[in-house]
């Protein structure tokens, strides 16, 4: 009931400190400033009614709005009429009704409310503003920092380096989170720790506060190891690299999503995502897909979260899906790589110029959007001064300045890693760079030991397309997983930098008339995506195991013959892999691989 007493006031209006207000509008488009003031239009001694005035005083129409103010102890509200009206102790909040939410521009919208007590409102918020309108409009948190860069490492003191946070008001200083605890608070973007414990992992990360006293994210976490205390044990068997590669396209006609990693039970699996890919031209490094990688909206059902993604949201896409993957499995690293089959022929031109490819990759890496979704950067550069899908005739020092390049921006505590032939032959593809000069610079290869062999040669023989070993009649000396890890280490690239790599898929030929590999054929085998390749999941059902060669599974059914690893042949690999003493072991893609993740797991109980 609208309760309003006749008498006489002398209606003093107070105009409070109220916010510009962004409107439900794109970022791009230009803020709208909204302002909020208070009259009391009645006083009856004991009482008195009080009016809000919301005026549009910009150019974009706004739909909702909530005014918060504090009143001293003693006043109070007692009833409202064209907004609720909520209070925590002195805290009140008023909010518009469905039927006033809308003001136009040059528009205004009132409630009033009967009051209890003789106090004036203070501390006026307008959509989380103040009220006067003078503020810059939509005022955010500060972004994310740049991940910590460790120097001066000693048995009880680190200097960590970071990127400066951006904020639309400014940013007044940064926390200093050691092991998730703020250590110190500084104006600077450095800071030296001091006080640790010798031979004793550390980690650490940033976050900054701007003017407003709003607190930013916190940066990605950078782990430090001090000096002393005796030498580092080497790694135990459990800590072989287990990663898997994640393609943005996959959401579509495979509909794949980053959720399927986790409802597969692979994710508790694996040590590290290669987000695939990035893409490299002019000389830079870009985005791939950006609806995939920042955009698209995945529904509740498919989000890692279970939440539905907004139109509003800062970030959406896979980088969302995978910040919500790493928040549920934190010992999962994401690295971003960048080039492919189809993407390597932009490497030719970033090699003129490595710093300045290195600088565009590190500033796309470390966008405030996604910073933290980054672990690091892979390169798939097929091939360095050979050739893939073109030629590169870069010269065989290229591949070495650019991973150099990316070290040296990027950091000892980024991981910085390639993808890399197999090609084993004598005079082949590893001998046309210098990997073993290159890998001082990076954490590992991974050797892409898969496709040695498919219905890229139409007529045959077949063969497997990932033979661990040679084998009698084998099309090609030198094309095995064995030929290739030997000469990388022969040529100085230590083992333990040293994958393996699987294929989650078959490569198959049609017109087969024998079982055993080395038969004609007339073509490629059919494919869901594309002729002659199938994924597991597909081919163990569809064309099962006939026999094995040089561990690898074959399969001949009907006219069509192909070749793929099974649970049992990844088995077999992940122990010489081990007996190799190799650093662990990759595959390409999670989107092969059965609903259970059964690929996955035998790779990693094989390695376990």
């Amino acid at each position: 009931m609208r309760f309003r007493h006749r008498v006489a006031a002398g209606a003093v209006t107070l105009l409070l400190p109220l916010a510009g207000l962004v409107g439900l509008a794109a970022p791009a488009e230009a803020a709208t400033n909204v302002t909020a003031s208070y009259v009391k239009s009645q006083d009856w001694g004991s009482g008195f009614e009080g009016k809000w005035t919301v005026k549009n005083t910009g150019t974009t129409a706004i739909s909702s709005w909530t005014i918060e103010w504090d009143f001293p102890s003693g006043t109070s509200v007692s009833s409202a009429w064209d907004a609720d009206v909520t209070s925590s102790g002195t805290h009140w909040t008023a909010k518009n009704k469905s039927y006033n939410g809308s003001v136009a521009p040059g528009s205004s919208i009132s409630f009033a409310f009967n009051g209890a007590g003789t106090g004036s409102p203070s501390n006026c918020k307008l959509n989380g503003d103040s009220c006067d309108g003078t503020t810059v409009p939509g005022d955010a948190a500060p972004s994310a920092p740049g991940k910590p860069t460790a120097s001066a490492v000693t048995d009880t003191s680190v200097k960590l380096s970071w990127s400066a946070a951006t904020d639309d008001k400014g940013v007044k200083n940064y926390d200093v989170l050691r092991d998730g605890a703020k250590v110190a608070t500084v104006t600077t973007t450095s800071y030296t720790d001091t006080g640790l414990t010798a031979g004793t992992d550390y980690s650490y990360s940033v976050r900054a506060r701007d003017t407003a006293d709003q607190t930013g994210p916190a940066s990605s976490a950078t782990a430090v190891r001090t000096t002393g205390g005796g030498t580092n044990p080497p790694p135990a068997t459990g800590d072989k690299v287990k990663l898997g590669y994640f393609t943005e396209w996959g959401i579509y006609g495979r509909n794949y999503n980053v959720k399927n990693i986790v409802t597969s039970g692979s994710a508790s699996k694996i040590t590290h995502i290669n987000y695939a890919f990035g893409n490299v031209t002019g000389g830079k490094c870009a985005i791939g897909d950006s609806y995939a990688d920042y955009d698209k909206a995945f529904t509740a059902d498919q989000s890692v979260s279970g939440a539905a993604d907004t139109w509003d949201q800062p970030l959406r896409g896979n980088f969302n899906q995978l910040r919500q993957l790493k928040a549920k499995y934190p010992n999962i690293k994401v690295l971003w790589s960048f080039g492919g089959w189809t993407w390597s022929g932009g490497f030719g031109e970033a090699a003129k110029n490595p710093a300045a490819f290195a600088q565009s990759c590190y500033d796309l890496v470390e966008d405030p959007r996604w910073a933290d979704v980054f672990d690091g950067i892979d390169i798939d550069w097929e091939y360095p001064n050979a050739c893939g899908l073109s030629c590169d005739t870069s010269g065989s020092a290229a591949f070495k300045n650019v991973v150099s390049a990316l070290r040296s921006k990027f950091g000892a505590n980024y991981l910085v890693t390639a993808a890399v032939t197999a090609d084993g032959s004598s005079g082949g593809k590893i001998e046309a760079a210098d990997y073993a000069g290159a890998s001082q610079y990076l954490n590992w290869y991974n050797v892409m030991t898969y496709d040695f062999f498919g219905a890229f040669d139409a007529k045959g023989p077949t063969a497997p397309h990932s033979p661990l070993t040679s084998y009698s009649g084998i099309p090609k000396a030198g094309f095995t997983t064995a030929d290739a890890m030997a000469k990388y280490k022969a040529v100085g690239v230590p083992a333990s930098k040293l994958l393996i790599g699987i294929g989650f898929y078959g490569r198959g030929w049609t017109g087969v008339t024998q079982d055993a590999p080395g038969g004609t054929a007339t073509g490629a085998a059919p494919g869901t995506y594309e002729a002659g390749i199938e994924d597991y999941k597909v081919l163990k059902g569809s064309c099962p195991v006939t026999g094995t060669i040089a561990g690898t599974a074959y399969a001949h059914c009907g006219s069509n013959w192909w070749s793929y690893d099974t649970p049992s042949t990844i088995a077999g690999k992940m122990s010489w892999a081990k007996s190799q003493g190799l650093g662990g072991a990759f595959f390409w893609d999670f989107t092969g691989d059965t609903s259970n993740g059964e690929l996955v797991t035998a790779l990693s109980n094989g390695l376990s």
